[in-house]
C-alpha cells in the first residue's frame, strides 16, 4: 500500500510521518512517534483505553485512522502530564486508589483532563457522564470516581476558572 504523509501537532509539537491508510491514530501515535502511554485494548471503540483528545474533543484513537488527523492538534497522556511529577489528575487517582493495573488509566485521565479543562468544577454526575465510555476491570470505579471529587472539591475551593478557548474568540 501506498503510504501517505500526514501533519500534525502532538503535544504542542510538529510532526510528520508517513503511514498507511489504513493504520490507526493510535496505533500511528505508539508506533510511528513512540507515545506507548495511548493503550490499545479492545479495538472496537468500546473500552476508552485509547481516548486521546483531538482538536480539544476526546476521541477513541482506535476508531480514527491517522491520515484523518491531518492538520488537527492532538493531546496524549504524555502531552497530559508534567514533565516532572504527576498531573493533578493523576496524584488524586493515586492518593484515592483509583487505579491498579493501570491499563485503562491512561484514558481516564484523558476523559477527565478533558472535563477539567472546559469545567473546573463538575458535578458528581457530571463526572459519571464522562467515565461512562470507560471501562476498568480492577478498580469498581469508585476510586476514580472520588479522586475526580477531590480535584473538583479543590477547584473550587481554590476558584479555578474554565480555561478560554480558540473558540470562545470566535464568538
Amino acid at each position: 500500500m501506498n503510504k501517505r504523509r500526514v501533519d500534525l501537532t502532538v503535544n504542542n509539537r510538529a510532526v510528520s510521518m508517513m503511514v498507511e491508510p489504513r493504520l490507526s491514530l493510535a496505533d500511528a501515535l505508539r508506533g510511528e512517534l513512540g507515545l506507548t502511554g495511548t493503550h490499545l485494548g479492545c479495538e472496537h471503540g468500546v473500552c476508552g483505553a485509547c481516548t486521546i483528545i483531538v482538536d480539544s474533543d476526546p476521541v477513541r484513537g482506535c476508531l480514527m485512522l491517522a491520515v484523518q488527523a491531518e492538520g488537527a492538534e492532538i493531546v496524549t497522556i504524555e502531552g497530559a502530564t508534567p514533565v516532572v511529577g504527576l498531573s493533578e489528575i493523576q496524584a488524586a487517582l493515586r492518593e484515592f486508589h483509583g487505579l491498579q493495573c493501570g491499563f485503562c488509566t491512561p484514558g481516564m485521565v484523558m476523559v477527565l483532563h478533558h472535563l477539567f479543562s472546559n469545567n473546573p468544577v463538575p458535578s458528581d454526575s457530571e463526572i459519571r457522564e464522562a467515565l461512562s465510555g470507560q471501562l476498568c476491570r480492577c478498580t469498581g470505579y469508585q476510586g476514580i470516581v472520588n479522586a475526580a471529587k477531590a480535584v473538583a472539591a479543590r477547584h473550587m475551593h481554590q476558584n479555578v476558572q474554565p480555561r478560554e478557548t480558540s473558540q470562545d474568540h470566535r464568538e
